[in-house]
């Protein structure tokens, strides 16, 4: 049986990351399915798929459970606030 798996560049929240250390900008997010994400390297985060980035961030860690990943990464830089 195959395990459908996308490996993505850059971060997509759509509004749904939580913060989980203000002092550290680290954040959580989680996505339906499972993708795989470059650990320990710069990468773009955007709000939506057809918005400009509003940032850069490296990946911490990925967690695969029940057909979902759970991502926690740090926020490096912050280009826009909206």
């Amino acid at each position: 049986m195959s395990v459908p798996l996308s490996i993505e560049w850059r971060i997509i929240t759509e509004g749904q990351e939580k913060r989980i250390n203000a002092k550290e900008n680290i954040f959580q997010i989680t996505f339906p399915g499972y993708k795989m994400f470059p650990i320990d390297a710069p990468i773009d985060i955007m709000r939506h798929e057809d918005s400009d980035q509003i940032g850069t961030a490296i990946v911490n860690k990925i967690t695969f459970s029940n057909n979902q990943t759970i991502c926690i990464y740090q926020l490096v830089s912050l280009y826009s606030v909206n």
